[in-house]
């Protein structure tokens, strides 16, 4: 028992000592003064240096000397891609290579800088944030769009490689009108809970007003301003739902002046149960189009797609299926386009992972093979 009492007190001082003595210090006095024994101190020497390894592998950010707290993160993805598609080339590419940093000037202003070096360098994240209570949080700047789950996700956190098309084509990204902005645009937006429930989110909310013309433009491209608003119930531990709309205006050919509505609206569910995780969301979207063979002036989209993983040994592995439904022009017939991925994820540690993902791609219309495989390793500090 007195041997017993004897670790608890020598843990209790390591836990609690001034910070200009050492753990070796602290040990090394309790051995001379006979409160533990040798071997109990290196026991502990021992147990305090895998616990310092495990926290250091599970950090995101780590923090370096300047005037105000600042914290330097990144990641690195590397892929391989095998295109069944005729013409297209297999081959490697450097997906993306992120340098993030962040800092806080008071306990109410903060900062990011988020750049990503992979193909043209670009800043992807560049705002001033004011946290004025749970309720009330202000962003001014670059960031992404309050709109669609996935694509407000940090993308080394996805479980697929992929976005999905719905993302792809109406969330600000590659396949977008407005070109491909990371999912992100310039302006001020506001974020808070509404409502908790024992201490815990059960109703939040982002919106924000932005240019509309993309990321790391000078100025915008047309006098209007889109306003986008987004709002999440959490009914239980676990799950969320959410509900957004997106008005705006593109300005998509700079020749022929051609300007229309960019209008969006959906909703989306995340359940995360143990080993169990589900996301599945549906946007419709209204462009405006320069294809006059069906004298449109604007087009109407819609997709949705259902994505379930599981992981398995204590969650080193991770499988994973989607089906990803996306149609681009609801009044056309024969144009739908449906995805069936299957993937699996490695976890190595905290920061390093190996995808792994297969897409079957069956589109109405002509008949192509355009299948794919893609491998991804990503690491990350």
């Amino acid at each position: 028992m007195k041997r017993i009492y004897s670790l608890f007190f020598a843990i209790s001082i390591l836990a609690f000592s001034a910070r200009t003595q050492t753990t070796n210090d602290i040990l090394n006095l309790l051995v001379q003064n006979k409160t533990i024994s040798q071997k109990s101190a290196d026991s502990i020497r021992a147990a305090a240096a895998i616990t310092e390894q495990d926290n250091l592998a599970k950090q995101k950010l780590f923090p370096i000397n300047a005037s105000k707290k600042l914290q330097l993160g990144g990641y690195t993805q590397v892929r391989y891609q095998a295109l069944d598609e005729y013409g297209k080339i297999d081959g490697f590419d450097i997906r993306r290579a992120r340098l993030d940093l962040r800092g806080t000037i008071s306990p109410y202003w903060g900062y990011r800088l988020q750049f990503d070096f992979a193909n043209t360098p670009k800043m992807i994240d560049g705002y001033i944030e004011l946290k004025v209570n749970d309720y009330l949080n202000f962003i001014v700047g670059q960031t992404k769009i309050p709109l669609s789950a996935e694509n407000m996700m940090q993308t080394n956190n996805i479980e697929m490689i992929e976005f999905s098309q719905v993302v792809l084509n109406l969330a600000a990204r590659k396949n977008d009108v407005i070109g491909d902005q990371n999912g992100a645009d310039i302006g001020v937006q506001v974020a808070g809970t509404i409502l908790k429930i024992h201490d815990k989110p059960f109703l939040e909310y982002k919106a924000g007003i932005l240019n509309g013309a993309g990321i790391n433009t000078l100025t915008d491209n047309n006098e209007n301003k889109d306003l986008a608003g987004r709002l999440i119930v959490h009914p239980m531990d676990g799950m969320s739902i959410a509900g957004e709309y997106y008005k705006g205006v593109a300005r998509i050919d700079s020749a022929i002046v051609i300007k229309g509505d960019r209008n969006r609206y959906g909703c989306d569910l995340i359940y995360a149960w143990k080993n169990l995780l589900v996301r599945s969301e549906y946007i419709f979207g209204k462009d405006p189009t320069v294809d006059k063979k069906y004298n449109q002036p604007e087009t109407n989209k819609e997709g949705f797609y259902i994505q379930a993983g599981y992981y398995f040994f204590k969650k080193k592995i991770l499988l994973l299926a989607k089906y990803d439904y996306f149609k681009p022009n609801i009044a056309l017939t024969n144009n739908n386009s449906n995805w069936y991925v299957v993937g699996a994820n490695y976890n190595f540690n905290a920061n390093t992972r190996l995808q792994v993902n297969y897409t079957f791609k069956e589109e109405e219309g002509p008949d192509k093979v355009n299948n794919m495989a893609a491998v991804q390793l990503q690491i990350g500090f």
